[in-house]
């Protein structure tokens, strides 16, 4: 099997293409920078003028951030995965999605598959909620659909969980018994290998095995990474997602990046659980539980 990764030095595509190469497989390493054993392709850009042949491609390359200016999440995620499909048409298309595609506005029990929701709180997940209906226009393509990425090379999720400390308090939204299905990195990479070399068409969750308390997951990460003395504070949904948009308005006028979003607060503060039936059943993946043990080692290397 030859896969393309794009976003091959990211987060999430650098863990596939080494899940893919230890299974084996020769991999091609897209990136928008170069260096040894990348080939150069800026989404934003024109694809390159001699694509190198694929039995999959693995789309993970994605503008991954709660705020920005929405012409690049646009560019960047809508327009990049409707290139690599254009570039592609013929070679089976695995679509590294989200679940942030489903409406913001109401908790996800149990969620199955549904088609993305039509309105969406900021630029990030209305962007992937268009790339999402992109990459399943092609005629041989897969969109996963996870929850809160994490694990080994996690440069996003912990890592801005752990800047929100101030004053010795972490700062949450609801309550600490509110159920959420993280997708540790294994899960997805496991995923997406099995979608490369099957033949389902459609949207598939990826989570972990299970739901877990959210006070237990913060409180874990607080302890794993050397901050068993900070205490966690819940602010109710409504105080939250205010003091959010007030946050948004002043970034607008300064330009500087809010500490708080009102999609942050939606991800946080309602259930987000989903149905693993098409992960197991149509990809057959058994996902492992959620593990956030040796999280400090993560956060320690910056691996």
């Amino acid at each position: 099997m030859r896969v393309a990764v794009t976003g091959a030095t990211g987060f999430v595509g650098a863990a596939v293409a080494l899940a893919a190469e230890t299974r084996g497989w020769e991999v091609v390493r897209f990136a928008r920078n170069r260096g040894p054993g990348l080939s150069y392709w800026d989404l934003a850009g024109l694809p390159p003028a001699r694509l190198p042949a694929a039995d999959a491609v693995v789309h993970a390359a994605a503008h991954v951030s709660d705020w920005g200016d929405p012409r690049t999440f646009h560019r960047v995620n809508v327009l990049g995965t409707r290139a690599v499909a254009e570039a592609y048409p013929r070679t089976r298309l695995v679509h590294i999605s989200s679940s942030s595609v489903y409406p913001w506005w109401e908790p996800c029990l149990d969620r199955a598959e549904e088609e993305p929701a039509s309105r969406h709180l900021g630029a990030y997940g209305r962007s992937k909620a268009l790339a999402d209906v992109e990459a399943r226009r092609h005629a041989n393509a897969v969109a996963l659909r996870p929850h809160a990425v994490y694990g080994p090379g996690d440069r996003t999720l912990l890592p801005r969980l752990l800047a929100t400390i101030l004053n010795g308090r972490l700062t949450s939204v609801g309550h600490s018994g509110i159920l959420h299905q993280l997708t540790h990195i294994d899960n997805l990479t496991a995923a997406a290998l099995a979608a490369c070399e099957s033949g389902l068409n459609s949207a598939v969750n990826v989570a972990d095995a299970g739901p877990v308390p959210l006070g237990a997951v913060l409180r874990q990460v607080l302890d794993a990474s050397g901050h068993p003395d900070v205490g966690i504070r819940y602010l109710p949904g409504p105080a939250a997602m205010a003091l959010a948009g007030a946050a948004e308005a002043v970034a607008r006028g300064t330009g500087k990046a809010p500490r708080l979003t009102r999609y942050a607060v939606s991800q946080l503060g309602k259930q987000r659980t989903y149905r693993l039936d098409r992960l197991r059943e149509g990809l057959g993946i058994e996902p492992i539980s959620t593990s956030l043990s040796d999280a400090g080692k993560w956060l320690e290397h910056g691996a």
